[in-house]
């Protein structure tokens, strides 16, 4: 005890002068007090002169105990203790223990007191505590270890909690350490008790004749007990570990009913639900739920509380409760939103579906104030708060009011009122039927969008074909003034730049058709890695240097069946858009792969059926394409470039190309991350006489099928395309007509006209069928081109004929009987082409 009472010595004089301090301060506090005048100041001086007073004597008490007073008051204090208390010095030894520790371990009075790893010796489990006790006390530091000692024969044991900690926690204090041992085992029982208690509590409500459950913020169920999970069939084991929601007992959208998302701070709501719930394999459960939420000092949910009663019992002996049954269950799960209100919109029920279409707008407004008018857009709020007022006015027959609805997206809904019938009161004035039709409505506008564009599509193949009737006469025209004017003729210039830009009036004709989808396309089977890796030197000059391009290419790429040219032309397109989002630099990624039916089922893309296809990707790193114009880049005439750079033809006539090829186009873009265009084209199983054809250049492929390359060969080294015979050349198109039979009429053949295939009819009977070829167009009045062709081959089985058209060859071949031969030529074209066409048809 003498090292701890020299602790004291030193703070002595330290507390008289505090005192003595505090006595002066009090009497300049005082004296400051009473010269303000104030009429509490002479209690309050007392006051203070009393507190100097009595701190004054406790300090000169202190200091007259001296240090042998301290002891004793420090050695009553410890020995009074209920706990054991034991100070070990660095070696363990006991150098001060009080009155109960001597009676824990029997030590008399004056007697030496053991250590603490003496007294349990002999007890393994309290021995391996101890041990990790003295490893705490030589470390100085704290530890706490709860034991139980086994009692002597026929006494139970005993629970001890000891502890131990350094004497200061200082590190260059003491080196003591401080031992206290309680007897815990009365708290232990208690707690043992109370656990018990709780046990019983919840085994109770596990088989109380009710179900409950409850249910968190996140729609977990954190708890269920087993009457409740009887009834649904589910495992208790699942719930608590997040594998038990919310939905999975509900059946419908009863679910969006238990899940208010905010309310009032502090509020507690209870309220009744008939509702189904629904077992593990999906059968329903009619029940009326007592549900109780309680909302947190932000308006945020808390857990709920919820009483199951099981409304299938008895539910056959009173007529009433069934029928309320039967009436609640078809309330909640018809498959339109239903809610009452009164006269000014405020909602008085609502059933599942109601709730979860429109809790998320709802849910900030407090229960007692939640009106319909709020879930739709300010703008139609009118027209529902007057179909409503004529609803409380018992009007009938109003009309259903189309309405945007409040919140995020572009949603809609139909809103039906009817008036309650029962007497009216202020409660209940209107019934309120919602639908939500933003998917009808997003149907309806595509749809729409779909038969401008087809009309669109329409008009531009009819302007189409009358331009390149226009464009046929001028080009044939300028043939026959070339063909009269020498090089050095001051007039050979102008006529030339007259074809020039007669060429690129059909270039612009050809994307219009490629829009609507009637091109004439000169398909044939392609390697796209070697298409796309010839066209790169020309893309490496386009995109400029500020821009890198990589190709990357698939290995073993599938062939497929498609126009080179349009093909090419589509690529460019794509690119040069690309090069246009880049303008500070960036990367052009071209990528081209192999896509497998196992690839094409898991690709995100609807309308593309599952097939083999190769992918063609187009990638960049530019701005980036808008989500509200993403939809309308493929529309005709629609552009984002400045006006005089660009005609909103280029996205149009490749989306037409790759849609005529049989292929599918989709674009993935975010906002300042780029764009892709992804095209996937057809895999093309060639047969066997399509091999030779494949791997011919473009210039000496055949232009019908069944020629050999021989033929196509022999056919194109011919350079005479003079020629004799009797042609039959049908247009509709006076001025055209004139100047194509004027060209071959120059190149030695006999020509008869017909404006229309009834005048080529009788212009044949006229001839006595004596024809060599019918050169004829497509669309004509009063009778069309494959109409013709059907009448002369009644006539003449042997007939040739060549179509003219500006429109796709498939487009009116279906029209014609399968396996009839016949060689088509490409609105606009020129004298030579139509001269070379003749004369290859002819020596067939």
């Amino acid at each position: 005890m003498h090292g701890l009472e020299r602790s004291w010595t030193g703070k002595r004089f330290a507390s008289i002068a505090l005192a003595a301090a505090a006595i002066v301060l009090t009497g300049v506090a005082a004296l400051a007090l009473a010269g303000s005048g104030k009429p509490y100041a002479v209690p309050v001086l007392a006051g203070m002169i009393a507190a100097g007073a009595l701190s004054l004597a406790l300090a000169c008490a202190v200091s007259v105990m001296g240090d042998r007073g301290k002891s004793t008051l420090i050695q009553s204090v410890l020995d009074g203790a209920r706990d054991a208390i034991v100070v070990s010095d660095a070696g363990g030894r006991a150098v001060y223990a009080n009155r109960a520790y001597r009676d824990l371990v029997g030590a008399a009075e004056g007697s030496i007191v053991p250590p603490i790893e003496r007294v349990f010796i002999g007890d393994p489990g309290v021995s391996e505590a101890v041990y990790r006790l003295l490893k705490a006390a030589r470390e100085r530091r704290r530890l706490q270890e709860e034991v139980r000692v086994a009692g002597a024969s026929g006494e139970p044991g005993r629970w001890l909690r000891m502890r131990v900690r350094p004497l200061s926690d200082d590190e260059a204090g003491s080196p003591m350490a401080v031992w206290v041992i309680a007897d815990v085992t009365r708290e232990l029982e208690r707690q043992e008790n109370v656990f018990q208690e709780l046990q019983h509590a919840i085994d109770y409500l596990d088989h109380a004749p009710a179900g409950f459950f409850s249910v968190d913020g996140n729609g977990d169920i954190s708890y269920i007990n087993g009457t409740l999970a009887e009834w649904l069939d589910h495992d208790l084991a699942q719930v608590g570990s997040g594998g038990l929601k919310l939905d999975d007992i509900v059946a419908g959208q009863g679910a969006a009913l238990l899940t208010p998302l905010t309310g009032a701070p502090g509020e507690i709501k209870t309220e009744i639900f008939d509702i189904d719930l629904k077992n593990r394999s999906g059968r329903t459960l009619p029940a009326r739920l007592l549900h109780k939420v309680a909302f947190g000092p932000e308006g945020n949910a808390g857990p709920s509380r919820t009483l199951v009663l099981n409304r299938t019992r008895d539910g056959d002996a009173d007529p009433l409760r069934a029928a309320e049954v039967r009436f609640m269950r078809f309330f909640h799960n018809t498959p339109m939103a239903i809610a009452t209100v009164d006269k000014q919109g405020r909602i008085a029920r609502s059933n599942a579906l109601f709730a979860r279409l429109f809790n998320p707008v709802l849910g900030e407004e407090p229960t007692h104030d939640r009106s319909i008018l709020s879930v739709v857009a300010v703008r139609d709020r009118s027209a529902l708060e007057a179909a409503i007022r004529s609803a409380a006015e018992g009007q009938g027959e109003i009309a259903p009011v189309d309405a945007a609805l409040e919140g995020a997206g572009d949603r809609c809904g139909r809103f039906y009122v009817a008036a309650v019938e029962e007497e009216k009161g202020d409660r209940e004035a209107a019934i309120v039927y919602a639908l939500d039709t933003t998917e009808q409505r997003a149907l309806e506008s595509q749809l729409s969008q779909q038969q401008k564009l087809e009309t669109i599509g329409r008009l531009a193949g009819n302007v189409a074909h009358d331009f390149n009737n226009l464009l046929g006469a001028i080009m044939m025209a300028t043939d026959f003034l070339l063909n009269a004017h020498r090089p050095t003729d001051p007039s050979f210039q102008d006529i030339m730049e007259i074809k020039q830009n007669a060429n690129r009036a059909a270039a612009l004709v050809r994307q219009l058709l490629a829009f609507s989808r009637k091109q004439t396309l000169r398909p044939q089977v392609l390697d796209l890695g070697e298409a796309v890796s010839d066209l790169s030197v020309l893309l490496r000059r386009l995109i400029g240097e500020k821009i890198q391009l990589n190709v990357v290419h698939g290995r073993d790429l599938w062939p497929v069946r498609a126009d080179i040219g349009q093909f090419e032309q589509s690529i460019i397109n794509l690119v040069v858009n690309a090069r246009d989002a880049m303008p500070n630099g960036g990367t052009l990624t071209l990528r081209t792969a192999n896509v497998e039916a196992q690839q094409c089922a898991r690709l995100p893309y609807k309308g593309m059926p599952i097939g083999e296809y190769v992918l063609i990707e187009i990638a960049d790193t530019g701005t980036g394409i808008a989500a509200e114009i993403k939809d309308k880049i493929f529309d005709p005439f629609y552009t984002t470039k400045e006006i005089g750079k660009g005609t909103g033809l280029g996205l149009a006539s490749v989306y037409g190309f790759i849609k005529q090829t049989g292929g599918f186009i989709y674009v993935e873009s975010e906002i300042g991350k780029g764009a892709a265009f992804r095209i996937f084209i057809p895999r093309h199983i060639a047969a066997a006489d399509e091999a030779l054809v494949s791997h011919l250049p473009e210039t000496t492929a055949p232009a019908i099928a069944g020629a050999t390359s021989a033929d196509a060969e022999a056919k194109r080294a011919a350079t005479d395309l003079t020629g004799e015979g009797t042609i039959l050349l049908v247009e509709d198109e006076q001025g055209l007509r004139a100047l194509n039979a004027r060209g071959l009429s120059s190149r030695g053949y006999t020509v008869v006209e017909a404006g229309n295939g009834v005048e080529a009819i009788e212009a044949l009977e006229r001839r006595g069928g004596k024809i060599d070829l019918v050169v004829s167009d497509v669309m004509m009045p009063e009778m069309d081109g494959p109409t013709l062709f059907k009448e002369l081959r009644k006539r003449r089985p042997d007939i040739k004929i060549i179509f003219v058209s500006g429109y796709a060859e498939d487009a009116f071949q279906k029209n014609l009987p399968d396996g009839d031969q016949f060689d088509f030529l490409s609105k606009p074209f020129t004298l030579k082409q139509l001269v070379a066409q003749v004369k290859d048809t002819m020596a067939k």
